[in-house]
């Protein structure tokens, strides 16, 4: 599986090959039992440049250090897995579960929130074709109705993905068009119902205030509902998700994560930053523009491929 690169891509140098060129100049000091001169903050230095954050990387290079001085890290090898289990364990920790929470009662509602320009609408599209692929019947809500290339846009994925459609018109109320939404996906015994919102800016707090209202008017209509808030964000803007999850979960319950754009960055360390700032777990990653493209998350295999193991 290949996450953070695509097959064709020019090779770049990974994140491990950066340790090993400048963190990791001496294996022999390892093996003595202890961690090279020097290399404690130039490691520190690397794992922050791949938006891990301070949390992680500090509890990484604490742990690494511990194992060397019992002697339990000899080798580059043994560094290399030491790091993997380190990054692992902490997308594992707390609110990790990538499955989605289904409804006891179908429809099961998801709400997807986000930034303009984060991958929300092809998010949506994909996601939908995802679950058809389960025999599942789809509808699909056009709440953003600030743009009618969002609407039309999100029209064209229902229509590949085979999910029922919900329109709506520009400057509608979207409080309205998600309460309509779930009285068509009940009437029409749809198992799942997606609903687009608005791609608000987080600063914007009359923005803000519509997304409750819309959380609110879901919740009023169809208790326990939405049964998942994901939160797509951008994985090329580094530490600036963090803030932004932050902002966004003070508005409304962020149940899970989506990053997309990790094909186009080698800093997908924000992934890890963001679960720990939330304690929310990563549902999927998007890693290019066709409907095959969205990843379930799996911790083990991303804490790999964020390495780079060789």
């Amino acid at each position: 599986m290949r996450i953070l690169r695509k097959a064709g891509d020019v090779p770049k140098r990974s994140l491990w090959q950066k340790i090993k060129d400048v963190a990791l100049t001496d294996v022999g000091v390892l093996a003595r039992g202890g961690v090279a001169p020097g290399s404690v903050e130039k490691l520190e230095e690397l794992l922050l440049e791949a938006d891990i954050g301070v949390p992680t990387t500090l509890k990484l290079v604490e742990e690494v250090e511990r194992l060397a001085l019992r002697g339990e890290v000899k080798t580059q090898d043994e560094f290399l897995r030491a790091l993997q289990r380190g990054i692992r364990d902490a997308l594992k920790s707390g609110n990790s579960d990538p499955r989605l929470k289904l409804a006891k009662t179908a429809p099961t509602v998801i709400l997807v929130v986000g930034v303009n320009g984060a991958g929300k609408t092809t998010f949506i599209g994909k996601l939908a074709q995802r679950i058809r692929g389960f025999d599942q019947r789809v509808v699909i809500a056009a709440g953003d109705t600030f743009r009618a290339g969002a609407i039309d846009q999100l029209r064209v994925w229902a229509t590949r993905s085979g999910a029922d459609f919900i329109g709506a018109t520009a400057g509608q109320d979207p409080a309205s068009v998600a309460f309509d939404a779930i009285e068509a996906a009940i009437a029409r015994r749809a198992d799942f119902l997606i609903i687009d919102t608005a791609g608000r800016l987080h600063t914007s707090e009359g923005l803000m205030t519509e997304l409750k209202k819309v959380a609110r008017v879901i919740a009023k209509r169809l208790p326990d509902a939405p049964h998942e808030t994901l939160l797509v964000l951008d994985g090329t803007i580094g530490q600036n998700a963090v803030q932004q999850a932050k902002l966004f979960a003070a508005a409304v319950p962020i149940t899970g994560l989506v990053v997309t754009k990790l094909d186009g960055t080698a800093r997908g360390g924000v992934v890890v930053a963001v679960h720990e700032a939330l304690d929310v777990p990563v549902k999927y990653l998007g890693v290019g523009e066709t409907g095959e493209d969205l990843l379930q998350f799996d911790a083990a295999e991303f804490a790999k491929e964020l390495l780079g193991e060789e």
